[in-house]
């Protein structure tokens, strides 16, 4: 009901040292008198230490924390919550998930609904109201209004409300409430119409508006809303009762205004019948206001007046039009007089909204003074040396003004001129705005960033109220068109190159090297010598400047007339064209067949080789055209897909094909050691036709192995022969290079990738199902076999990539690197491509540790948290990572079993006896498992307890044989054997296990990819049965903590490989402080 959750704890705690003694404080039950509130969602305790505090926790309707209060200092010393209101929600949460306050809310709830089905019986007695309105004067020139309502309420016979404050206090609290012998008005029993009851609601409202907020220090009503049978209305709740008027049928309402009693009075808008009088008494102009001395105001803001035909509500433009004259009556008269020197002033400034709100009668006299030509705007723009300068004319008929100096007037001219104010002030709000400054009569702009916007605005806004004219000087001054840029991009396949030009028309080379420069420094234009302006920051000059920063084009470059750039650039620079929509860049055909296709490539005519043309699904077929058109433009790439799709089938049957196309040349395959004779198999299986052979034997049988290369299609070494023998490699040129679980090559400073970085062959490929397991770098290592140089050098490839998505989780470096990637890594899941593969459930059981093994974790948990805590304080976090891993490592074990490394403890373990459970269960059916664990001392401990069990099963680790390997899978996929006994990382990949149809996961690990691969030592083709997938995780340790951390680390993948695989999974600073936040808290 309460959404409490350790997140939510950490974020409101002031710091971090709150968070953790509240959680103490909660679990030594300081929290006491809890009491809650189920109407207003309200918690109140007490936290008891070396002082008792009372501590407060509110929650809105959805169960979400609004805010807390505690009389401890600390909480108003700190932003966020105090520990006291962290434990306190500790405690609400446990109370909370026993239900205990959800009992009081269904109390609370069954009251409230049988009440509504009490308040809407049909049976409900009507009772009568009489409703009178009051308006009188009052104040110390009598001159404020004040307006009132009292009531009176009955059936037969009306009563008067004597207390108002009592009776809507009944009525808001549904109590009856007593009028006399034979009345009493019960809310339950009586009922209003529709039309009254509107009144009451609103009245209640205004009475629940008091009790909220017009109380004094000491609780005290402080307001004088309410005064005995009256209750006063404001002047806004005065307006919504008379909107109430209009818009219900009250036939029970009486007016009494001004001490006069009224009947009914209709409630309507309209404009008041008003009239001014323009004349001339003797020097000076005299405005009178000519209105009904019937219309009585009834507020001081003249929004409503008293008219014969009712009661007006006043036009907003009227009402402010006529509310001077009132206010500032003298004598019962309206009168504004205008000296002569205003006179012109008025007739322009104010004549016209007078003329808005009433008729206005001029006399004579004054009609033939009064001069209103339309006004006619001219603007000169001219360039004076480094300045624009601008002269203004207004013209209305024959008189001539510069509103830029002063106005004079010839003296015999006796006109008064009406002038359009509103279009002289837009036309001088334009030369405001654009911060014009005045000398000479004239506005000018001298700075030359604020002459560019004029520019490049245009005058579009101010032709609407004026005529323009430039001089040729002025004209100079103009914006360089995009259809002055040229460019274009073609692919040479005799030079095997993309070439690239650039060019603005005009120009000489020198200022378009300024102009590229400016672009770099990011900025707004570039001003050539003879005064016109590029813009800069237009989507065609953004979008150059994005090329050039993307592909590496520098100012130099682009002074060359043509660049060349590799090829493998192709597709990123046609995604950035169109993504920036430069359409003056034309592509040339090559260019557009080369893009088509590598993106295109399934339309490729590629045929499948008659030897494996009934071997290949549809999806391994696209992959060997993906692999036969990169092949075709000299690119390389990294088969990705999902683990158990086929990869080797796909390389094979590539390699075939080419073979049969090209004749025969020699492909290297490296592998890890255990895929070596796999491939072999492989190779026999599938294709036959291809000469294979492993590099293997002492250094000089390898030798001598590798001088007759040549005479074979394909030869396969793995990662530590080819390390060891870097030497003898390089002379030699292969055709084709393949890296498979090239994930072996992941960091770029290993001896594993620089060796393998060192062979030389003409056409590279990597196959991996992980192309990132724990950082970015490992995909740019990958990428730096297959196509060297094509994510720039690994600096740079982490100033633009690695840090910004990692560090500051930026999207757009994210999909930029997305963008880059996709048309050389292709990646299919098993659940896109293989429908026929049987469904895969994946469950989590927890078991707690048992008593004795509970002693040992915490005591060591003690321990290690002292160690770690000296650690961290003598060198550093950074330093201390080996020691806090090692601490980690020993908790983990003790979660397994603690016998992984105490000789004599006899306790036993919850995780082996939640094991046994499933072993006795598993027995009964005909279900074949995969057990993997981290920890071989662990796998020792399970197979003891398999003998005592008399369970066949195979065991399989780091040491075990090759060909041991090889035998024991195929006997297991035959159906020997019940369990196979798997270390995590020696058998998590290059085996197919379809023979399991169940994986147990014994205990996590930190990288959900690896327990994914090994997952898929059983889930991939051949499996025909359902697979389960179980982790078990003990309770309340470490382990649910490496749990939640695997759930986290499945998500920036999809922005930059595809959906399915786990990206970043190396356990980073931030999480490994996150994890010792935790356990040393559990301490």
């Amino acid at each position: 009901m309460f959404n409490i959750d350790d997140e939510l704890l950490r974020d409101i705690a002031s710091y971090q040292g709150a968070y953790t003694k509240g959680v103490q404080y909660y679990r030594q039950r300081k929290v006491t008198k809890l009491t809650f509130d189920p109407i207003k969602n309200k918690f109140k305790a007490q936290v008891n230490g070396t002082y008792n505090y009372k501590v407060e926790a509110e929650f809105d309707t959805e169960g979400s924390f609004l805010d807390g209060d505690c009389s401890c200092p600390a909480h108003d010393g700190y932003y966020g919550h105090c520990k006291h209101i962290v434990a306190l929600l500790l405690d609400i949460k446990e109370k909370d998930q026993r239900g205990l306050f959800s009992e009081k809310k269904v109390e609370l709830y069954s009251n409230e609904i049988l009440d509504y089905f009490k308040n809407i019986n049909n049976d409900r007695i009507p009772v009568k109201l009489e409703i009178t309105l009051e308006i009188s004067k009052g104040g110390f020139r009598n001159e404020d209004f004040k307006c009132f309502l009292s009531l009176r309420i009955g059936i037969d016979r009306l009563y008067i409300v004597k207390n108002m404050r009592t009776f809507i206090s009944a009525i808001y609290r549904k109590l009856p409430i007593n009028f006399g012998v034979n009345f009493t008005f019960n809310p339950g029993e009586h009922k209003f119409k529709d039309s009254d009851q509107k009144l009451i609601d609103m009245i209640v409202e205004m009475y629940e508006h008091e009790q909220l907020v017009d109380h004094d220090y000491y609780g005290n009503s402080s307001n004088h809303l309410f005064m005995g049978k009256h209750i006063q209305l404001s002047t806004k709740s005065f307006e919504r009762f008379l909107k109430l008027l209009q818009t219900e049928n009250f036939d029970n309402i009486k007016f009494e205004i001004l001490g006069r009693p009224y009947g009914n009075l209709p409630i309507y808008e309209g404009e008041l019948p008003v009239q001014f009088i323009l004349d001339k008494k003797n020097k000076d102009m005299e405005l009178n206001l000519s209105i009904d001395k019937k219309l009585i105001p009834l507020d001081y803001e003249s929004k409503l007046f008293l008219t014969e035909d009712g009661i007006c509500i006043v036009p907003e433009k009227q009402r402010m039009g006529i509310r001077p004259f009132l206010s500032k009556k003298i004598n019962e008269d309206f009168k504004l007089k205008i000296p002569k020197e205003e006179e012109e002033s008025f007739i322009t400034n104010i004549f016209p909204r007078i003329c808005e709100i009433g008729e206005v009668e001029i006399s004579s006299s004054l009609k033939e003074q009064i001069y209103s030509p339309e006004l006619k705007s001219e603007i000169y723009f001219d360039k004076k040396e480094d300045q624009i300068v601008a002269k203004l004319i207004w013209s209305y008929g024959d008189i001539k003004i510069n509103p830029f100096t002063t106005f004079k007037r010839e003296e015999n001219d006796r006109r008064i001129l009406i002038r359009d104010i509103d279009k002289e002030k837009a036309i001088l709000d334009y030369f405001e705005k654009n911060e014009f400054k005045v000398r000479n009569g004239e506005a000018y702009l001298q700075d030359e960033d604020l002459i560019f916007s004029v520019i490049n605005k245009g005058f579009k806004e101010l032709q609407k109220n004026t005529d323009i004219y430039y001089s040729e000087s002025f004209k100079t001054m103009e914006i360089k068109a995009p259809s002055l840029f040229s460019g274009g991009v073609r692919f040479d396949s005799e030079l095997d190159l993309l070439e690239f030009h650039f060019d603005i028309e005009g120009i000489s080379d020198k200022e378009l090297k300024g102009l590229l420069k400016s672009l770099r420094k990011k900025k707004k234009y570039f001003r050539l010598k003879e005064g016109s302006f590029i813009p800069l920051d237009d989507n065609y000059m953004l979008g150059l400047n994005q090329l050039m920063e993307r592909l590496d084009i520098t100012e130099d470059d682009i002074l060359n007339k043509v660049i060349e750039l590799p090829k493998y650039k192709a597709l990123y620079f046609d995604e950035l064209l169109k993504e920036n929509d430069l359409s003056f860049i034309k592509r040339n055909k090559g260019f557009k067949k080369f893009i088509e296709d590598i993106k295109d490539f399934d339309d490729v005519e590629y045929m499948a080789p008659k030897e494996v043309e009934g071997v290949l699904r549809k999806y391994q077929l696209q992959g060997m055209r993906w692999l036969k058109t990169l092949t075709r433009y000299g690119l390389g790439g990294i088969l990705a897909d999902d683990m158990g799709l086929g990869k080797s089938l796909q390389i094979l049957s590539y390699l075939l094909s080419e073979k049969n196309e090209k004749g025969k040349s020699t492909a290297l395959i490296v592998s890890p050691t255990s895929l070596v004779y796999n491939w072999l198999n492989e190779i026999e299986k599938f294709t036959p036709q291809l000469k294979a052979l492993a590099i293997v034997g002492n250094k000089g049988e390898r030798e001598d192995i590798l001088k007759i290369v040549d005479e074979y299609d394909i030869v396969i070494t793995s990662y530590p022969l080819i390390r060891r023998d870097a030497d003898l490699y390089e002379s030699i040129s292969f055709n084709y290079c393949i890296l498979d679980e090239a994930q072996h090559i992941k960091n770029p400073l290993s001896q594993s990738a620089k060796s393998v970085k060192g062979i030389k062959a003409k056409h590279k490929f990597a196959l991996t199902g992980t192309p990132i397991e724990n950082s970015l770098t490992e995909l740019w290592s990958i990428f730096d076999f297959v196509m060297p140089g094509y994510l720039a050098s690994h600096n740079k490839f982490k100033n633009r990539f690695e840090k910004p998505i990692i560090k500051d989780r930026d999207e757009n470096s994210l999909k930029e690197l997305g963008k880059l990637i996709r048309p050389f890594l292709l990646r299919r899941l098993k659940k896109q491509v293989l429908t026929e593969l049987p469904e895969k459930t994946e469950s989590k059981m927890v078991t707690d540790l048992t008593r004795e093994q509970k002693q040992v974790y915490l005591a060591y948990l003690k321990e290690i948290k002292g160690e770690i805590e000296d650690e961290i304080k003598r060198n550093g976090f950074e330093r201390s990572q080996i020691k806090i891993l090692a601490g980690l490592t020993r908790l983990r074990q003790i979660c397994c079993h603690p016998a992984l490394f105490l000789d004599n403890y006899k306790g036993g373990s919850g995780k082996m006896e939640l094991l046994n459970e499933l072993l006795e269960s598993y027995m009964e059916t005909d279900n074949r498992i995969l057990l993997f664990s981290q920890f071989t001392s662990n796998l020792a401990l399970i197979k003891e307890r398999l003998d005592e069990l008399n369970i066949d099963y195979f065991y399989l680790d780091g040491s075990t044989p090759m060909i041991d390997r090889g035998e024991m899978v195929n006997r297991f996929n035959e159906g020997k054997g019940k369990i196979f006994l798997i270390s995590l990382r020696a058998g998590g990949t290059g085996l197919n296990l379809t023979g399991a149809d169940t994986v147990i996961h014994f205990d996590p690990w930190w990288n959900p990819a690896v327990e994914d691969q090994a997952t898929d030592r059983a889930y991939r083709i051949g499996q025909k049965n359902r697979v389960q997938v179980i982790k078990l995780i003990t309770k309340g340790t470490i382990e649910e903590k490496i749990f939640d951390l695997q759930e986290k680390k499945k998500e920036m993948i999809n922005a930059v490989i595809q959906p399915g695989e786990t990206m970043l999974s190396k356990i980073t600073s931030e999480e490994l402080l996150d994890i010792l936040d935790t356990i040393l808290v559990g301490a």
